[in-house]
């Protein structure tokens, strides 16, 4: 199987794995394989900034995903602490106000001007229902586009939003902002708790930047074929 090299749209795996021990016995199988690798809360929780490095020490860019949320000089001093370590995407939550995110990407100018804010709009496990019992108003589309516009305009580099959500965020903001997009599910695989999800083809025909993930490739027989069959399936949808 040929997988393409530097694609337009790439995957980035996420560890979504209890332990390091695990995580790294995956990347063994892939053969060090993907290019970026996502660390998320489970991981950091259990072993801090240095999980970043053990996986930057391999080759990994680091999508380090804390969706944080805080009073802007609270955020600003988490990134300025995050800055010491090899990360090239970090997520910050759009809901946290204009002044939050603002306060977030002056730190990060000050400390490591090549690290990336990605603002998380809505999760994809968040539905119309969620939406009411949440106190936002509108469907799920509506609600991440005017958290899309507050995060870009307060100097996020991207923003992280569900795929059915990426064709009408490149028309309304252009092929500038990166979007990082979860809720990737191949056809046929299980849904779990995500709700709002596309296969890997139709969100990078959308104009996906990065596609999120896990489970469809850690729980597979063989994680490394799982990925090379994921990666073909992108590289196709520009033909």
């Amino acid at each position: 199987m040929s997988v393409p090299q530097n694609p337009p749209c790439d995957i980035i795996v996420a560890l979504d794995l209890p332990a390091k021990e695990e995580a790294m016995h995956l990347l063994d199988r892939m053969h060090s394989r993907p290019r970026r690798v996502k660390v998320g809360l489970q991981l950091f929780t259990r072993y801090g900034p240095s999980i970043v490095e053990a996986f930057a020490n391999r080759g990994h860019k680091v999508f380090l995903d804390l969706k944080l949320h805080d009073i802007p000089n609270t955020v600003a001093h988490a990134v300025e602490s995050l800055s010491h370590w090899p990360i090239e995407l970090l997520t910050i939550h759009a809901a946290g106000s204009s002044g939050m995110i603002e306060a977030a990407c002056e730190a990060r100018d000050r400390t490591h001007p090549e690290l990336k804010i990605i603002a998380v709009t809505l999760l994809t496990s968040i539905s119309d229902k969620s939406m009411e019992k949440i106190g936002m108003k509108g469907d799920p589309e509506s609600a991440a586009m005017r958290l899309a516009a507050l995060a870009l305009k307060g100097g996020a580099d991207g923003i992280v939003c569900s795929a059915l959500e990426v064709e009408a965020m490149r028309g309304e903001f252009g092929p500038d902002p990166i979007l990082v997009v979860p809720g990737i599910r191949p056809a046929g695989s299980e849904k779990g708790d995500q709700k709002r999800v596309m296969t890997p083809a139709e969100a990078a025909r959308a104009g996906s930047s990065h596609l999120v993930i896990g489970r469809p490739i850690y729980e597979a027989s063989d994680p490394l074929k799982a990925y090379d069959e994921i990666a073909v399936e992108i590289a196709g949808s520009y033909q």
